[in-house]
């Protein structure tokens, strides 16, 4: 079984661009419903992605935090698109950019569509109290908050959240999301 442990941040400013090593596009659906997800009839997220011209199934396990079960298997790249099309309730894309700080990976999701203007990083950990650089980009951490998992982002976009909730990410972050 994989463990995935990843930590998730808000963005303090847009300094992190300078340090883009490279960014590709990326198109994920999810084929459980983000209900059952939530109402716990449903214990993993079955998610297809697409980015360039490979694809794949990821299955995670549901719980809140940073470690979480996960799979990830290749799908071929036709069978990829037509379950976005036709199995999922909606298409989630992103520019996904790669920043690596003092041998670390950071992944800076740049939402686009009903989700743009919403950042968030992204590090993988090989433990889950590992020790990683804190650049002075990297703002509040939102690893537990569900709002900003990527199925949670298909239902309730960003676009679609109060001025409230845009001004708690402003205040937090510095003013990017």
């Amino acid at each position: 079984m994989g463990i995935e442990i990843e930590r998730k941040f808000l963005l303090a400013n847009d300094t992190w661009r300078a340090a883009v090593s490279s960014s590709k596009q990326i198109a994920q659906g999810y084929l459980v419903n983000v209900r059952a997800l939530r109402d716990g009839t449903a214990r993993a997220s079955v998610r297809v992605r697409i980015s360039g011209e490979q694809a794949w199934l990821n299955i995670k396990s549901v719980e809140l935090g940073i470690a979480r079960a996960e799979y990830e298997l290749p799908l071929p790249l036709a069978d990829a698109q037509t379950m976005l099309a036709s199995l999922c309730d909606g298409v989630l894309e992103k520019t996904r950019h790669h920043v690596e700080v003092d041998g670390w990976l950071f992944e800076v999701d740049e939402f686009l569509g009903d989700n743009q203007g919403l950042l968030v990083a992204e590090i993988e950990l090989p433990a889950t109290d590992a020790e990683f650089p804190r650049p002075v980009w990297l703002g509040r951490e939102v690893s537990s908050l569900a709002r900003y998992y990527n199925v949670n982002l298909l239902e309730y976009p960003f676009s679609h959240w109060s001025d409230d909730e845009r001004a708690a990410i402003d205040a937090s972050s510095g003013g990017h999301a």
